[in-house]
């Protein structure tokens, strides 16, 4: 029997996988249980009592704080199970914006930076829509394995890793924000409680206040609360806050707490411990305990509201993760029975939604593709985890591949891998076979352009502010780089984390006073709101969902893809021009992809995301080159001449992957990449 296999074993016999119950524990209510990713197969989920409870306890800290705020809660699959609004929809305005000045007004001109629609005078709030993406987020990111928080999220999206420590590279999941868009042809968008996942209006949200909530040592949802007016990041975290938000939130989570063991505190990555929470119970201004009930207190200081597309306006029961009703489900025929695989479905059905398949432009095929699945599913099944706990559990992952125009071709994914890395996965893999393409360039110059209104418009119509061309990012790449070739021949295979290289507000990464990558914004422009073509290419798709959640359906709804949406914001007028995939859930902007070829041709992309971003990098990568060997050579990764790390911009040579040194479970072989 292989270590992996017996060390799987002593864990469940050690910790009672799902069996036992909860203690007091650190902060009294946190859950001690320990499921070790095993409690898939055992249905948990929050039921309408629970919300009560959840929101019950917020409110009182609300109440204790002095404050206004709005609270959503969402289980593990992104259904939104109540979102409730204090005070009057008059008062929640909020502003997005990573930085302020002194009259409270964002400082970057750029992106969503000052958004806050109230100052339109639309009379519309996005309250509602901030608590959304909070609780998502706290749902997403956490699994049996981790707890993270949104201020977990902070701090690995910012352009240096830890914030404010300066020239050093930016956050391992820096541009993670722009994923679970509203846009996304692959999360699902109606209102019904349904299998997910489930989009977030807003993204994932990197603004304290979003936490995941656990019953019995198992992830069952999230709690989102803003209560503060600003939709922002913490760019200090050598100090400990007392975010309105984060206290309210971790009221709620009394009896609902992430085990202390799994937290983001006991988790370290590049010898950095992760932030979860700057507060605990003993700090909270209530005993949430004490709280009184929610049938007592429900209509006498604020309602729950309806959001159109996420929530109809009652307290739903959440479903149950790992289950068929949760559209992803342990496979029982697709997948050799060793590799523990989990699959997307249709609960109606019961059917997978993305098997292996042919590649419409037929240059990879069904069997193939299936081939790739299995293969980096089963380096995932080899590999410690950098971001789980215990120490050497197994990377749990999302694997995605696609064809050229980005068409998804197949997904599978590892029990209990976090929830936000199913979009992200396909991200990456369609960005991969995207920049590795002969025709990046076109699809950019033919894009809308990305239409800034001017935030301190006071009414309708709005302002147009500035049309960002999309096609200069393809002149910056050529002259950057430099080739004027560059984007239009295919000639450089680009993987994520060589396109990440050129994507940061300064390349390399993190070295201040250093010119930024072609990608980004320039010094100025650039905030985690702000962070260059990632977010102009979806930025009118993002705007038109936000007002029309905001307006409740007075402004169309987004369709399902992202790019080729042309936006005019003095007719407040959206028109979806988009006609391929290439893009269609947006890009993504840190590693873990590569482009798959024939020999020399580009034939598809693999996108892995999950327990850490260097794991992510050698599942992609081996897994390709293990399906190449298997497959007597018909598919490789990309011929060590035309990859990115050729590239010496500015320079400085570009990254393509990064392997851990020692990442086996059951091997001590190192430098597993190396000569591949």
């Amino acid at each position: 029997m292989h270590y992996s296999a017996v060390f799987m074993l002593l864990s469940l016999l050690l910790l009672g996988a799902c069996s036992g119950g909860s203690s007091t524990g650190e902060g009294a209510g946190t859950s001690t249980v320990e499921c070790d990713g095993s409690c898939a197969d055992t249905p948990t989920r929050l039921t309408v009592a629970d919300v009560e409870t959840i929101l019950a306890q917020a409110i009182a800290e609300a109440q204790a704080q002095g404050e206004q705020a709005t609270i959503a809660v969402a289980d593990r699959v992104g259904n939104v199970l109540a979102v409730y609004r204090m005070g009057a929809a008059a008062d929640r305005g909020v502003l997005i914006a990573s930085a302020t000045n002194g009259a409270g007004n964002a400082v970057i001109d750029s992106g969503l930076e000052g958004i806050s629609l109230p100052a339109t005078g639309l009379a519309l709030n996005i309250d509602d829509q901030a608590a959304i993406s909070k609780a998502i987020t706290g749902a997403y990111l956490s699994s049996e394995g981790n707890a993270f928080s949104s201020r977990t999220a902070s701090q690995i999206v910012q352009e240096n890793f830890n914030p404010g420590e300066m020239n050093q590279p930016a956050g391992p999941l820096f541009g993670v924000q722009f994923s679970q868009l509203s846009c996304s042809d692959f999360t699902v968008d109606n209102v019904n409680i349904s299998h997910g996942p489930k989009r977030a209006p807003l993204g994932l949200s990197a603004d304290p206040g979003g936490l995941p909530l656990y019953k019995n040592g198992t992830p069952v949802g999230g709690i989102g609360v803003i209560a503060d007016g600003l939709y922002s990041i913490d760019k200090v975290i050598s100090d400990s806050d007392r975010s309105v938000d984060e206290m309210i939130a971790y009221a709620g989570t009394y009896q609902y707490a992430a085990p202390v063991d799994r937290r983001g505190d006991r988790i370290t990555a590049d010898g950095k411990t992760f932030r979860f929470s700057d507060v605990d119970f003993s700090d909270l201004n209530t005993d949430p305990a004490a709280a009184n009930s929610y049938a007592s207190i429900a209509g006498s200081v604020g309602s729950l509201i309806p959001v159109t597309g996420y929530s109809n306006g009652t307290i739903r029961a959440g479903l149950a993760f790992g289950q068929r009703e949760s559209g992803i489900r342990r496979d029982s025929s697709g997948f050799p029975a060793a590799t523990d695989a989990f699959i997307f479905v249709d609960p109606s059905t019961n059917i997978n939604r993305y098997p292996a398949i042919n590649a419409p432009d037929g240059l990879l095929t069904a069997a193939q593709v299936q081939v790739i699945l299995e293969e980096a599913l089963a380096v995932a099944n080899r590999a410690r985890a950098q971001i789980r706990r215990p120490l050497g559990s197994q990377a749990r992952v999302t694997i995605t591949v696609v064809d050229t125009q980005g068409d998804i071709l197949g997904m599978v994914r590892s029990r209990d891998a976090p929830v936000f890395g199913s979009d992200v996965s396909v991200q990456k893999a369609r960005t991969a076979a995207f920049f590795s393409s002969a025709d990046a360039a076109n699809f950019l110059t033919t894009q809308p352009d990305a239409s800034y209104f001017d935030v301190s418009s006071t009414g309708l119509p709005l302002v147009l502010r500035e049309s960002v061309a999309l096609g200069g990012y393809v002149s910056a790449v050529q002259n950057f780089i430099p080739d004027a070739s560059a984007l239009t021949n295919g000639a450089v295979a680009f993987s994520d984390r060589a396109g990440g290289n050129l994507s940061r507000p300064t390349y390399p990464d993190g070295l201040q006073g250093r010119p930024h990558g072609p990608l980004s914004k320039a010094p100025g422009s650039w905030s985690v709101f702000s962070t260059g073509l990632q977010l102009d290419m979806v930025y009118n798709a993002v705007i038109q969902h936000v007002l029309s959640v905001a307006s409740g359906g007075g402004v169309a709804d987004v369709t399902n893809r992202c790019s080729g949406v042309a936006f005019d914001p003095p007719t407040l007028t959206f028109t979806a021009t988009g006609t391929t995939n290439q893009m269609a859930n947006g890009s993504q902007i840190f590693p873990g992809s590569v482009p798959i070829y024939s020999g020399n041709t580009l034939i598809g992309g693999i996108g892995v995301s999950g327990d850490g971003v260097d794991q992510d990098d050698m599942i992609s990568f081996l897994g390709v080159h293990n399906a190449g060997q298997r497959l007597s050579g018909a598919i490789n990764n990309a011929p060590r001449a035309m990859r990115a790390d050729n590239l010496t911009p500015q320079g400085v040579r570009l990254r393509y992957v990064q392997c851990p040194q020692a990442p086996f479970l059951d091997s001590d072989v190192d430098n597993v990449c190396a000569g591949k």
